[in-house]
């Protein structure tokens, strides 16, 4: 197994929001905005190489909307989709899988693309499975006043009309060595995964656990649809990585890219943090 990680792009998206009911004065200490109240995030993908698979996790915003859309997502700096791939020696043509944790545009914006030639959009990823969880797939399709800024049809519909949707039903090992879990907090059928490497599991905690900051229990997005769940199952993969040594990959974090974990006065909390090449260099 190969195993690369890298950032697509940053945006920045208002700290409040990222943080919920949790007073600024607090969460501005550990993750700091600029005057207007904006902090930086990453859109880290993680490429899978096993057993005659190439699999993407997570896509990005992909580029295919207008420049009144982007203007509200600031996106700077990161290597981009397609060129993250080619400098690791992957070419969309060679991504057999790609799995999507869930369906908000800034996870699966980037693998739809407009049609080189004539209307309407295809896929990025032209010979790729597209992995989602089924209980994702039909509450975006569904849609609801909540996420209908987040579930764009553009990025939803055409993965379903190029016959390559698998929907993933239950828990459990989807290629070898790596496990989806699937939560419901942030929004209904989101797939986190764990990664078996090297006598190590790393988790993928995605939009779980966004960021190093949101690892105690109640510091949340008030983007999550149903906060307690949010914070029990945050609770469980929490003890379940702290008792296993498990090590935390976050998906946004424009500072730290993994961290182990240790236990406080507080509850559970970063212990080390690390690049992911240096602990996968071991």
């Amino acid at each position: 197994m190969n195993l690369h990680l890298f950032n697509i792009a940053n945006f920045r998206v208002d700290g409040g929001a990222m943080f919920g009911v949790v007073p600024k004065a607090l969460w501005s200490r550990v993750y700091p905005s600029d005057e207007n109240n904006m902090i930086v995030l990453t859109l880290r993908s993680l490429i899978i190489e096993t057993e005659g698979h190439i699999i993407l996790i997570d896509t990005g915003w992909g580029d295919k909307q207008d420049e009144k859309f982007f203007r509200h997502v600031y996106l700077h700096n990161g290597e981009g989709l397609l060129e993250g791939l080619a400098s690791r020696g992957y070419s969309r043509e060679s991504v057999t899988d790609v799995i999507l944790t869930h369906l908000h545009a800034d996870h699966s914006g980037g693998c739809i693309r407009r049609k080189e030639r004539g209307e309407g959009y295809e896929t990025v990823f032209p010979n790729a499975i597209y992995h989602v969880s089924r209980t994702q797939w039909e509450w975006a399709v569904k849609n609801n006043p909540r996420e209908e800024d987040a579930f764009l049809e553009e990025n939803i519909l055409p993965v379903a009309e190029s016959g390559r949707l698998n929907l993933v039903d239950e828990e459990g090992e989807l290629f070898e060595n790596l496990f989806i879990r699937i939560c419901y907090g942030h929004t209904p059928g989101l797939m986190i995964l764990l990664i078996k490497y090297n006598n190590r599991t790393f988790v993928y905690a995605g939009d779980l656990i966004p960021t190093i900051a949101h690892i105690p229990l109640i510091w949340n997005m008030s983007y999550d649809i149903e906060s307690l769940k949010t914070i029990e199952e945050k609770r469980q993969i929490l003890n379940e990585a702290l008792e296993n040594n498990w090590i935390l990959i976050f998906q946004h974090d424009a500072n730290v890219e993994c961290c182990t974990l240790g236990m406080t006065a507080k509850g559970i909390r970063a212990a080390k943090t690390f690049t992911f090449k240096e602990i996968t260099d071991q």
